[in-house]
């Protein structure tokens, strides 16, 4: 994969690194880039949000499917932007249900840093994708990865909220048993943000004061969702 897991997550991911998927992932990224394919997020980012979120510190999971497509967008947090680039549409109603949620206004830039080192993990179920080419290394290799991520923390005693939004992310409830079964958590089911389908349900879920509520009443603090 080319990025060097951080040691946090080091004892999590060992046993799943240590098998042929695992070890195809990082040959087949390597071809793609001598190949001349554009890969984001760049080498250096794929693992951004293990980085910011150590296992023990994590008190909600937001998954996405895949990191952002386009030239500049991805930098490893799923729905995250850098702070000079504008937030995608996906973000901007992000934005919106969080204005509408709690009464905040919505910021200019989409870097979403600030939660993830409050214990946010913003994991997507790829983390990487081709430039272009939206689901393009579904299947490679990154999902055993970070299924392996989000059963760590749905086995652990902590009360986590665990934020699902779109059919790819909930997909990952239904393989994973310890997060299926625990009754420990709280899940919060949605559409995906994205403009085809937030009007389906996202809008008016109300996932930012649930979460909060939840962390609260498991003695587990909040999260300051302000940007």
């Amino acid at each position: 994969m080319t990025d060097s897991i951080p040691d946090a997550w080091a004892p999590v991911l060992a046993p799943v690194l240590d098998t042929p998927q695992s070890r195809q992932l990082g040959g087949w990224l390597r071809a793609e880039e001598d190949a001349g394919k554009v890969i984001f997020p760049p080498r250096g980012s794929r693992l951004r949000a293990l980085e910011l979120t150590p296992p023990d510190d994590v008190r909600v999971v937001i998954l996405g499917q895949d990191p952002y497509h386009g030239p500049g967008q991805a930098h490893g947090l799923s729905f995250s932007v850098p702070a000079d680039v504008p937030p995608p549409p996906s973000l901007k109603n992000i934005f919106k249900e969080m204005e509408s949620d709690l009464g905040l206004t919505p910021p200019a830039a989409g870097n979403l840093e600030s939660w993830a080192r409050q214990g946010a993990l913003l994991l997507n179920n790829t983390l990487t994708v081709e430039q272009g080419q939206a689901g393009s290394h579904a299947g490679k290799g990154w999902e055993a990865i970070t299924d392996a991520c989000v059963a760590a923390i749905a086995a652990r005693a902590e009360p986590t909220v665990f934020i699902l939004w779109g059919s790819h992310a909930q997909g990952k409830a239904a393989r994973i048993p310890e997060l299926r079964e625990a009754d420990r958590h709280l899940l919060l089911k949605s559409p995906h943000p994205s403009p085809l389908s937030a009007y389906r349900g996202f809008f008016g879920s109300r996932p930012f004061s649930q979460a909060n509520a939840f962390l609260e009443k498991s003695g587990r603090g909040t999260i300051d969702w302000r940007l």
